[in-house]
């Protein structure tokens, strides 16, 4: 494992993607770090580009141009050091959990011995409530227990980083909320690195500690870097009651509403700048994942 800790885990730079045929190219000009164990999600109008920078990063497409640094060296095609957790569960219909996860694992460590892959796909299926259907196929599984198996399976694998393509988006608010909440406690147990696409701006900032926003496509890029100013151990039955959520998320839907829009065919900055809804302007501090942002102390206004 690298030991340079001078640098951002994962460095994105000058990315873009020209599809042949196309006069403009999907997004040019993306530029955004990840730190460790950071968990980032990026917010945009479909067409901008997300999932293929997600492809990207997971080393399953090729940029036109740029350049993908993870932990100190170029991704240049797929690899078990990133798990990817598609929108789709993707799971192998004739095989069960069990096995669906083992497959996995038996490739991450192939000198491993049965009982080995079984510890550790137990273990995993523990971890997002699954046990009582291990040995359940997936037709009969609902649909968030099957993204849940998805999940189970790229956290099996032990990746240095994990990436997510809007994960949650045919569930039920009920079964998002509760896969979501499953999805929190594990990061904070593994202390995973995540890339997450989502079109939710709640979802985005129960999860994340950065949230990046691209402007419209062709020609997007990454417009703004926001800052997840509300304390790491934020809850989703809670989190409406902190003092800066409604700035944080009128913020958000602001740029998704109107600002997008204006920094569409290439007028966003090469440089995003780094913002904190709700905080007083300046650079924003380093993340630390050992020391999250504290809550700011604001006033608030009683509306009757």
């Amino acid at each position: 494992m690298s030991t340079d800790t001078s640098r951002p885990f994962l460095e994105v730079a000058g990315l873009a993607k020209r599809f042949p045929g196309a006069t403009e190219p999907v997004f040019d000009g993306v530029n955004f770090s990840i730190g460790r164990g950071e968990f980032v999600c990026i917010i945009g109008h479909s067409g901008c580009g997300k999932t293929t920078i997600l492809n990207v990063l997971a080393g399953l497409d090729r940029a036109s141009d740029g350049t993908v640094i993870m932990d100190n060296r170029e991704v240049v095609g797929p690899s078990l050091e990133r798990g990817v957790v598609f929108q789709g569960h993707a799971l192998m219909p004739w095989l069960s959990v069990r096995a669906n996860i083992a497959f996995a694992v038996r490739s991450k460590w192939p000198d491993w011995n049965r009982a080995q892959v079984d510890a550790q796909v137990q273990k995993f299926v523990a971890m997002v409530g699954l046990s009582p259907a291990i040995d359940k196929k997936p037709s009969q599984l609902s649909g968030g227990m099957k993204q849940r198996v998805g999940i189970a399976r790229a956290f099996a694998i032990q990746p240095k980083m994990l990436l997510l393509d809007e994960p949650f988006g045919a569930l039920d608010a009920l079964t998002r909320g509760t896969i979501q909440d499953e999805l929190l406690r594990i990061c904070a147990e593994t202390h995973q690195t995540v890339f997450m696409i989502t079109h939710d701006v709640d979802e985005a900032i129960l999860l994340a500690d950065t949230i990046l926003l691209m402007s419209n496509g062709p020609q997007a890029r990454i417009a703004e870097v926001v800052r997840n100013p509300l304390p790491r151990s934020r809850e989703r039955a809670t989190l409406h009651h902190e003092p800066l959520f409604y700035a944080v998320r009128n913020h958000l839907v602001d740029f998704l509403v109107t600002r997008s829009k204006t920094l569409s065919h290439g007028k966003a900055p090469e440089h995003p700048p780094e913002v904190r809804p709700g905080v007083e302007a300046g650079p924003a501090p380093a993340f630390d994942p050992a020391h999250p942002p504290a809550t700011p102390r604001v006033a608030l206004q009683r509306v009757v």
